[in-house]
């Protein structure tokens, strides 16, 4: 079941008359061969509309990681098709897909993935120095975004310094350093207590609406998939959608 929350305008009414975000076409990936072999997605299949917060539901080991490095151009499938923002996964060669991770996907994973010598601001600044902003452009741009995950008084901390929740807020707020049309979270709240992890998942949304991203994140918490537009499910390799 499809769920809308008011006062956002709906994924639906912006994404209205333009191709999916992401469409995934009866993709498949197998690891190993003959007997062996682990079948991770069974032809799977669906699209998020631009403008959406999808949520992916599924045990451990149900192949949630692997679609999301799919999506996010970290791995390719052994059969089908990936589309992301108009572009075919497929077509792109390594320096393609390095470039669209770069400037186009936002990736947030359970373990934040903060460089532990800088600082909160300088690890949000990381991904405009790899693009060359320009300095100002770049300050300017982390002094927002720490702002809006609620951190504008820790931007001199180290991530040692900070506690669990507020280092996931730095990890999201890196991954939105380049503006992305896509924003990939892998458990995002694997690590953090209940009421930590609601916090987050509820700035996952609202960044979703402020930076007009769209988003797929993967949670086994039943209490974040309610804030979703829509949640998929993995089940031994294959997709149903609720």
């Amino acid at each position: 079941m499809s769920q809308q929350h008011s006062g956002e305008g709906t994924a639906t009414a912006v994404a209205q008359g333009r191709a999916p975000m992401v469409r995934v076409e009866n993709v498949h990936r197998s690891y190993g061969t003959g007997a062996a072999a682990v079948h991770a997605l069974r032809g799977v299949s669906f699209e998020i509309p631009h403008g959406e917060l999808v949520a992916l539901k599924g045990r451990s080991g149900s192949g949630k990681t692997t679609l999301l490095n799919l999506v996010g151009g970290l791995d390719t499938p052994d059969q089908g098709r990936i589309t992301v923002d108009g572009t075919d996964l497929a077509g792109l060669g390594e320096d393609g897909l390095l470039e669209l991770r770069r400037d186009r996907i936002g990736f947030v994973f359970q373990g934040f993935g903060l460089i532990p010598i800088l600082t909160a601001a300088e690890n949000v600044g990381v991904p405009l120095r790899l693009r060359r902003a320009e300095p100002r452009e770049r300050d300017e741009r982390v002094e927002l975004l720490l702002a809006l995950v609620g951190l504008a008084d820790h931007a001199a901390q180290r991530p040692g310094e900070l506690s669990g929740g507020q280092q996931q807020r730095v990890a999201i707020a890196r991954a939105l350093a380049n503006r992305p049309a896509l924003l990939i979270a892998d458990e995002p709240t694997g690590q953090l207590d209940a009421d930590t992890g609601l916090a987050v998942m509820e700035l996952l949304r609202a960044v979703v609406r402020s930076e007009g991203v769209t988003a797929l994140v993967a949670t086994h918490d039943a209490q974040l998939l309610g804030l979703a537009d829509r949640v998929l499910e993995l089940s031994d390799g294959e997709l149903t959608e609720h």
